[in-house]
Parts: structure tokens; sequence; C-alpha cells
């Protein structure tokens, strides 16, 4: 099995401290929110700043799961969006799309200023950028476009980055941070004057009644309005599993030496693209983060190629031999590629979500705790019909068609697959296999050291069959992304419960 290189951990959880709040406990609040990422964070702050008490409820780590894998650009250029909005929705909305991303990063801006956050923000210009003649005219129409709402776009030729490019979008004024510098000290303001943060406390549902019931480690707690902030809500009564769809990609980190290093952020279009930026360590050196090799949930198992395509990448743009840090982050994408932020569904009164960012959480995550809090709070936002959660959704599109096409082949063909009479012989070390024992699919990994664990394949969310993500060493639903540990454990909702052990 291949040698990956560089330390398996986001950089910006290994150079944070792991955080130590209590589990959740039997209290009341006004608000509880479900999930200590960007928007969670930001809605209980702006709450509490009003007067609200609150409880930020996360299942693991504080801000330490999507918020805390991201590439942490904040802008409002999100590669090519805002022409095909313009076709499908008018300038408007176009406008109201850029104008509400635009305040997610004045958001950052202001907080980091006024509470004082070290956390190595920085204005920056970003660019969408063309390496070929091929997609130059996607630039063009993006640059119109964005000039059309008022955007702050230019169209260049030249960049800093190491290698010719055809063209690229720039916006100018954007910002870059440390995310998790950011959001540890936002964290840090909200307990205290009746209200909490909680972790390790992983809630298994909420029952709306004349105070909110949040159930989580055989504990209640309760609350006036609910928020579910946890990248796709734990539950189902939304249908969001269904409007969105999820997707991995896998960021590097390299150590560059700082004349080499391109100033601004970067993400390139067309097929097999890469995400590009720096961002100053501890130690004093600077570190060149590249992502890229997109796919849906579990459609691609060997992900070992995935790191391998970005070291490449690394040696043949940059002249980078030595990869520091890897890691992979997982995003939900809408099918009309707007976020679903506000009720659940119509019939519930204090229930709300957040979720679909599409890939640009640290601006529209932003953007959704602000409008979070305002819909808690009864105030105003001129974002809250172009972002509502009950809207009518495109389901028939040729994407959502082929998306739930799969989950349907999935769910029948993958009971079909599976090795149906094996030994221990055959999972190597260090690998998983899915296998059928006595009529159930079981998922078999075994150790380096040859130990041998067993779990039920079927994913507690649906019921579909997981997979194996050979160089994560976990366990991933194709369906909608729930992901869990070797051992069965939940990594990713939106399942609520482990894999079961299976003795084979």
């Amino acid at each position: 099995m291949k040698t990956l290189p560089g330390k398996p951990i986001s950089f910006w959880l290994d150079s944070t401290v792991k955080t130590s709040f209590p589990q959740m406990e039997n209290v009341t609040v006004d608000v509880a929110i479900i999930g200590a990422g960007i928007t969670g964070i930001t809605a209980a702050y702006l709450l509490k700043k009003a007067g609200k008490t609150v409880a930020l409820i996360e299942a693991q780590q504080i801000a330490a799961s999507a918020s805390g894998h991201t590439t942490a650009k904040v802008t409002s250029l999100h590669q090519l969006i805002y022409a095909d909005l313009i076709d499908k929705l008018g300038e408007d909305q176009a406008r109201l799309y850029g104008e509400s991303n635009q305040a997610g990063v004045e958001f950052v801006a202001a907080t980091v200023e006024q509470e004082g956050i070290d956390c190595d923000f920085q204005r920056n210009d970003t660019y969408s950028f063309a390496e070929n003649q091929d997609n130059l005219n996607q630039i063009q129409q993006e640059y119109d476009a964005a000039i059309k709402l008022g955007l702050p776009a230019e169209l260049v030729t030249e960049t800093t980055l190491p290698f010719e490019i055809a063209g690229a979008l720039k916006f100018t004024n954007q910002a870059e941070f440390h995310v998790r510098k950011y959001l540890l000290h936002l964290v840090n303001t909200i307990p205290g004057d009746g209200s909490y943060v909680f972790q390790d406390s992983r809630v298994q549902t909420v029952e709306e009644g004349t105070l909110c019931t949040v159930f989580a480690n055989d504990t209640t707690l309760q609350a006036s309005d609910v928020l579910l902030t946890t990248q796709l809500p734990i539950m189902d009564q939304g249908l969001f599993f269904a409007k969105t769809y999820p997707q991995r990609s896998y960021i590097i980190g390299a150590k560059i030496n700082p004349t080499k290093a391109p100033a601004g952020m970067y993400i390139g279009v067309g097929k097999n693209y890469h995400s590009i930026r720096t961002t100053p360590t501890d130690d004093g050196n600077l570190l060149l983060l590249i992502g890229g090799g997109g796919h849906k949930v579990a459609d691609q198992t060997n992900t070992e190629e995935s790191y391998a395509e970005l070291e490449r990448y690394a040696h043949s743009h940059f002249g980078i031999d030595q990869i520091d840090y890897r890691w992979s982050s997982q995003d939900y994408k809408s099918f009309d590629r707007l976020p679903y932020i506000g009720k659940l569904t119509p019939a519930n009164d204090r229930i709300y979500v957040a979720t679909g960012f599409s890939l640009w959480g640290m601006s529209k995550g932003t953007m959704a705790g602000m409008l979070l809090s305002d819909l808690v709070l009864g105030k105003e936002n001129p974002w809250a019909e172009l972002y509502d959660s009950l809207r009518a959704t495109p389901f028939i599109t040729q994407e959502s068609i082929k998306n739930n096409l799969d989950v349907g082949m999935h769910w029948v063909g993958d009971r079909l697959k599976g090795i149906q009479n094996w030994s221990a012989d055959d999972v190597k070390p260090g690998e998983g296999k899915i296998i059928t024992f006595k009529g159930e699919k079981v998922g078999v990994y075994k150790d380096e050291a040859g130990r041998v664990t067993a779990v039920n394949a079927t994913c507690p969310h649906l019921a579909c069959i997981v997979q194996w993500n050979s160089a994560e060493k976990s366990w991933d639903c194709p369906c909608h992304g729930g992901r869990f540990t070797c051992d069965g454990k939940v990594i990713q909702g939106p399942p609520v419960k482990d894999l079961e052990p299976k003795a084979v």
C-alpha cells in the first residue's frame, strides 16, 4: 500500500489547541444551536450579543469538522456562478447573492477588528483563473456578469502564480484567515450569563413543543428555538438530503520559500481545477495550500490517488518535493447552487436549518449565521427570500436526476456486491472490504498489525451500504455522505448512530 506524504491532519487543527468544554447538561435556554462550525458559532455569538441565552452543542471538537478542514478563503468570488445566476434567476437575485456573500466577508473583517482576534487575518485579492484558452470564455462571461452586478471585479492576464495563465477574473479586497483561531475566539465569548458551550454531545433528535427538547448523551436540553447547523441537518423532515449531494475534496500543505510564493488566493476553472493559497505558520514559515480532486462521496474508493495528483501538481507547478500536511474536506452542494436557510419544514415554527453551501462555507456560513440570528430575533433581512429553505426546489434538473438515480443504484446495487466466501486472508493489512456474512453486508477492516474489526455495513441513516475510503481509513456512505471510522464510530452526519460491531 502506498505511503502517503504529509501529516494526516488539517493544518488548522494541528496549529490550535483541542477544546475542553463539558458534555451537554439538562439546562433551559432561549436558543439551542446544534453544530459548532462557522454558521453555528456566528449565530450563537450574534444571538448572545442580542441578549439571548444560547447553548452551542457539538458532537465532537469545536470547529473541527467542515470548518476545520476548509481552505479558509473568505470571498464573494465563487469560481464561476454569477453569469449562471443572472441567467436562471435574473439580475436582482444574483445581486443579492453577491451582496450577501460580500456582507459575510465584511462581517468577518469587522469582527476580527472589534474583538482584536489574532487569526492571521489579511485582506487579499482572489482569482478564478483559466490555464488555457479553452476556459477563457467562461472567465469573460463571469467578469461581464460581476461588473453588471457592481462587484469588485477586474479582468487580468498576469498573476503572481509561477506559471502562465490564459486569463483570470480578480475580486479585490477579499480576505483570508486562520479559521480555527477566529472561531475559537468567538466560542470563548459565549459561556456565562445563562449561555453554554457543550462538546462531545451527539444530538440524536429534537422534538418541537412550547419548548423544544434536544436529546443527546441520554440527556435533554430545552430551548424556545433550535438551529440545526450540522452541515446537513440531522433531521430528515425537510428532505435536504435529497436537495443536496455530498462532495469530498483534498488539500495538501507544503512549506514554500516566501520569495516564490504567490500573492492572493486562486481557484482554477474547467475540469481537474485546483485551489491555491498560502498561510503563515507560527514558526515563521509560509505554507502553500493546494486543493482539488473533488468527487461525490464514495464515488472514488482509491483516494490515495487524489493526494498523489496534488503532490504531482505541487512538484510540476511550484517545484515542491516535500509535503507537510494532507487532509480532506466535505461539502454539500445544492442543485440550484443556493444555500437553504430558514425553517426545517412549513410545520416547524421553532426549528431552523442552514445547509447546501456548495464549497464556499466561509462567506456563506457566516452569512447564514447572520440570517439565522435575524430570523430568530424577528428582524427583516433582505436575503431571507433568496435563501428560503422552503422555496420551490428544482428537483428536475439533469444533475438532480443523475444524483438521485445514483442513490437508487447504490441502495439496490451495493446489496449485490461483496465477497461471498471469504477468509481473513482476503483483506490485506491496512485494507477494508465489504463481505456478505450470514446474509448481511459487513465491513471488514484489518489494521497494520493484522487485527480484524467488523461492522454492519448498512448506514443507519437511510440504509445504504457504506464503502471503504482507502486513504482516510473510513467507511463512507455513497448516498448522503455519512462517514464512520474503521471501527464504525460516526465521523460525519447525517447519521447520528454508529455502525454496529459484528463478529465474523
